[in-house]
Order: structure tokens, then sequence, then C-alpha cells
């Protein structure tokens, strides 16, 4: 579990709009906006590489402070850029430690599961990210599964162990990981030897009827005669 919530100071945004934030990103502060708990929405920035490298550490709760007050906020949305590849605004909402959320969480997926040993298995994991639903106070960095105890080919959520507290909130059937069977085709003259087909007969031209090559024959001789 986390207990850490760091500390972002945030700025009021005067302006909005897409080119004013983009040159705020240019000078190392991450647009967002705050929200909840009966309060007015709020437009802030704040310090982008403190905001990044907390998110890539699994951290949801941030104590913003802002005009000489601080508060709880969890990070509810984030907005990407049209590659997907960084984000370029927050979405906070104000909330209480003791108050349940329900809330992504990444999956850390460790070992190698007995049935992945076998010749020809590959091992895949279905999600990244699972949802879960807990007090903010125990909202996981994230959520550790070891594969070693996995029995037979397939993982699903119910089989997962939450800590106290924390409940998964996705189809409880629904597969985490799982061991396929990857079977190799053959390649090149051994490929083409097993699937060539074998060529029918082809009738080319009418049989004689029994009898009348004899038939002929026996005329042919009959004409030198003479």
């Amino acid at each position: 579990m986390s207990h850490e919530v760091p500390v972002l100071e945030a700025q009021t945004r005067d302006r909005l709009g897409s080119r004013y934030t983009k040159r705020l990103r240019a000078t190392g502060q991450l647009p967002a906006v705050i929200y909840g708990h009966g309060s007015q929405p709020e437009s802030v920035s704040v310090d982008e590489k403190l905001m990044l490298s907390s998110l890539r550490r699994g951290l949801h709760v941030f104590e913003v402070k802002l005009g000489g007050k601080s508060e709880t906020c969890l990070v509810k949305d984030l907005q990407f850029g049209w590659l997907g590849d960084n984000v370029i605004h927050v979405d906070f909402a104000r909330v209480n430690l003791d108050e349940e959320v329900t809330v992504s969480v990444t999956l850390n997926f460790i070992g190698t599961p007995e049935a992945a040993k076998r010749p020809g298995s590959v091992l895949t994991h279905d999600i990244s990210e699972l949802q879960v639903r807990c007090k903010v106070r125990d909202i996981p960095e994230t959520i550790r599964i070891d594969l070693t105890h996995m029995a037979g080919d397939i993982m699903t959520v119910a089989e997962l162990k939450l800590d106290a507290g924390v409940k998964a909130v996705s189809n409880p059937h629904f597969a985490l990981a799982r061991v396929v069977i990857v079977i190799e085709e053959a390649t090149g003259e051994a490929a083409v030897g097993v699937a060539a087909p074998v060529a029918p007969e082809v009738l080319t031209a009418k049989k004689e009827e029994p009898g009348a090559g004899a038939t002929g024959s026996d005329d042919k001789k009959a004409d030198k005669k003479k």
C-alpha cells in the first residue's frame, strides 16, 4: 500500500486555449483542472517533471497547494497528445482520505507459471491495468501478481489476492494472464511435400470399345493382301 502523498505547488491559469497551454508546457508547467466536492472548478498548472515522475511510480493522490490552501486531490483523468505518448492535461478531483473511489491500478506481473515451461508455450498478459474500489488512503501504487502460483493455463480476476480493503470491480471471470500453445507450420520443401495434393487422372481422349482395335487391324492386313 502507498501512503506517500506528494505535494504539488499549483498556480492559477488566467487564460485558456490550446496556444496558451502549449506555451505553458514549454516552460515546464502542465495544465490541469481541480473540481469536485461542491466547489467551483479551478484551472491551474503544476510542475510537469514532478507530476510525470509521480505518475510513473503509480501514485494517484496528491496534496495540491493553491493560494494558501491545501487540498487532497485524486488524478481522475489524463489527456494525451495526438501521438498518445505524452500527457498534456490532468484532471484532479477533490477527495478526502476516507472516501471510497474507483481507480485503475497498474498490474506488475512477475515469475513464470509451470504451464509456460512446456515446449511451444507462450505466456500472454491480457490487461495491464485493473479497476479497483477502495478508500483513497488505501490505493495501491501497483498490484503485484506472482505467476509462479498460477494453476492451469489461465489466471482470472477472481483468483487475484488483493490487500484488505481493496476490491476488484472488473468481471471476476476476465483473464489476467494465459498460456497458449503455438504450433509452428512446416516451411519450404517439407511444407510442399505435405500440402501438395495428388493430381487426378485427366482423360484426354475417348477410350476405344473392346474389340475395336482388333477389327481395325484385320482390315489393314486384308488390304495388304489385295
